[in-house]
């Protein structure tokens, strides 16, 4: 089978695992099980149906950077349910799934999977960078259309998107990108900029929406090229366009940083990470059949120690 990375976007997967698998699915005790379950299934399915060799759990390590908060203050702020000086802020999650994202963590460390985060970064930092230093082809998985920007098909890097559900996946390629918002992977980032995204608190240009951002962007290139037009007065931008441009100068110095995601981050290579996929065997199968009962984690556990025995 020819190498094939696939990245999670983890936190994506197991928040839609919580809020599609019935949360009256649980432990003897009463704590639900339905995320880790639902995630379990995820996995052995988008690693068999994608062919993936190596795959690579990204974590938030920070959910919400203060460094992109100080940029932009608005960034994720509704999402907030407590402030905490000095540390990540904690973000707003339905109790039953806190309950369980330790023993996700938990399950899939026993299954030898290979976790990777890093301090003040989120996830989507973390995939960017393994994005930019792809050895061979790779596969996104995440319901955020963000990491569209990551979208290289001279490099084989697809964004695998889960937003209408595991039953309707898409595999997004340039032509997609092109085709849903006519402009290329790599204008993503700067089209996401000047539209906004009230889901992650990004104000965008006002006056300026997505089939205007694409039409700048499609004459101009890039935010900075359109910056420069907007502030040359012998530019043939429209005078409308300028004056939006010209308005949101401070936001547009900023909002770059903070829509871009990382591609510099000290990670593990995949080798190194563990990333490579395999039966699990002994004590760590044990363990996973164990808390399979202990935690009725019940068909999920088989299903995915199925799918990682097809690599024996």
């Amino acid at each position: 089978m020819p190498d094939r990375l696939m990245l999670l976007d983890t936190a994506s997967l197991y928040f839609r695992a919580f809020h599609g698998v019935p949360e009256s699915i649980k432990r003897d005790d009463g704590t639900p099980v339905n995320a880790v379950r639902g995630l379990l299934d995820m996995i052995a399915r988008l690693a068999a149906d994608f062919k993936a060799t190596h795959l690579i759990a990204c974590w938030d390590d920070d959910w919400r950077p203060r460094w992109r908060v100080d940029l932009i203050p608005s960034y994720k702020a509704h999402r907030v349910e407590r402030e905490v000086p000095g540390g990540p802020d904690v973000e707003t999650v339905p109790p039953g799934l806190v309950a369980q994202v330790p023993l996700i963590r938990h399950v899939l460390a026993v299954a030898g999977i290979a976790v990777v985060g890093v301090p003040e970064h989120e996830a989507d930092d973390v995939i960017g960078t393994y994005a930019a230093r792809a050895e061979f082809p790779m596969d996104v998985v995440t319901g955020d259309r963000d990491l569209f920007q990551v979208v290289d098909d001279d490099r084989d890097v697809r964004v695998i998107y889960t937003a209408r559900g595991m039953k309707n996946l898409e595999v997004v390629t340039d032509a997609v990108v092109v085709g849903k918002y006519r402009v290329l992977p790599e204008q993503y980032a700067d089209y996401a900029v000047l539209r906004g995204d009230a889901s992650d608190g990004l104000p965008g240009v006002a006056g300026i929406g997505e089939k205007s951002a694409a039409t700048l962007l499609a004459r101009y290139g890039t935010l900075e090229g359109l910056i420069e037009a907007a502030d040359d007065p012998d530019s043939d931008m429209p005078a409308a366009a300028r004056t939006k441009l010209r308005a949101a100068a401070d936001y547009l110095k900023v909002a770059p940083d903070v829509v871009n995601v990382a591609r510099g981050l000290d990670v593990p290579a995949p080798a190194d990470a563990g990333a490579q996929l395999g039966a699990v065997d002994g004590d760590a199968r044990l363990e996973l059949e164990r808390l399979a009962t202990d935690w009725n984690l019940g068909g999920s556990v088989k299903r995915f120690l199925a799918s990682l025995d097809r690599y024996r």
